[in-house]
């Protein structure tokens, strides 16, 4: 498919997007004002990652080393190529979740209302920021809610991608929490649309998704938090074409 049919496409996609985003909207406000209301508004957000995906010929694959527990708190960590991988774990994560996310997103058309209200946005280059937000993560980790976390921190600029250098961050909070953490391995996506697609546009596709084994960190210590993320890196990188 030429760059200029992925353009097309691309567009498609986007009015899908903000079509069901426009349509869902009422849902997203009321229930975004309060927490009792997420699990709600989670679900509304994955029938809008899946209706919108449908519409543009994205499938999404997924194949499970072993099945997730939907009443367990997870810790999920990716590697990051796409907008679309925000997707992909609105529809696999289960009941309520929360993303963390670079703080531009507030201002995000779409994406804005859920990291002014249920997600968290963080500036990686402040500290202060990164300790806030991983402090408000932890809060929502022991009342029950996953978290969604990329931790490269960034989409890289290389194309094809590259899996980039890890942040410390998530893997000490998994451990400090003793939230078990499942590395996801999204393997091809960028085929479909690396980044936001401006530059590539985008195409119909299945994307594949591998979701390891969850790794308990019940017997672990900060002391093993390096160790942690570099199973975690290694395990992702492993599915990746």
């Amino acid at each position: 498919m030429t760059n200029f049919f992925r353009q097309i496409h691309r567009v498609w996609y986007l009015f899908w997007i903000l079509f069901f985003f426009a349509l869902f909207y009422p849902v997203y406000f009321l229930c975004s004002r309060n927490p009792r209301y997420y699990g709600i508004l989670n679900f509304f957000r994955k029938a809008n990652s899946f209706l919108c995906s449908l519409f543009a010929g994205v499938i999404f694959a997924f194949k499970f080393e072993e099945a997730l527990n939907n009443k367990q708190t997870y810790i999920y960590c990716a590697n990051h190529t796409s907008n679309l991988d925000i997707m992909i774990f609105c529809i696999l994560a289960k009941g309520r979740y929360h993303f963390m996310g670079k703080d531009e997103l507030l201002n995000n058309p779409v994406l804005g209302i859920f990291f002014k209200t249920i997600d968290i946005s963080v500036n990686r280059d402040s500290k202060i920021s990164a300790f806030r937000a991983f402090k408000k993560a932890g809060e929502n980790l022991e009342k029950g809610m996953s978290l969604i976390i990329f931790p490269e921190g960034k989409i890289d600029d290389h194309y094809p991608p590259k899996l980039g250098e890890f942040k410390n961050g998530p893997f000490r909070l998994a451990i400090d929490k003793n939230i078990p953490l499942v590395p996801v391995s999204i393997t091809n996506v960028w085929k479909i649309n690396w980044d936001d697609g401006a530059k590539h546009g985008s195409k119909p596709g299945i994307c594949d998704i591998y979701i390891h084994k969850p790794i308990s960190t019940s017997q672990l210590t900060d002391a093993d938090t390096d160790g942690l993320k570099e199973k975690v890196f290694n395990l992702i990188e492993s599915k990746l074409v």
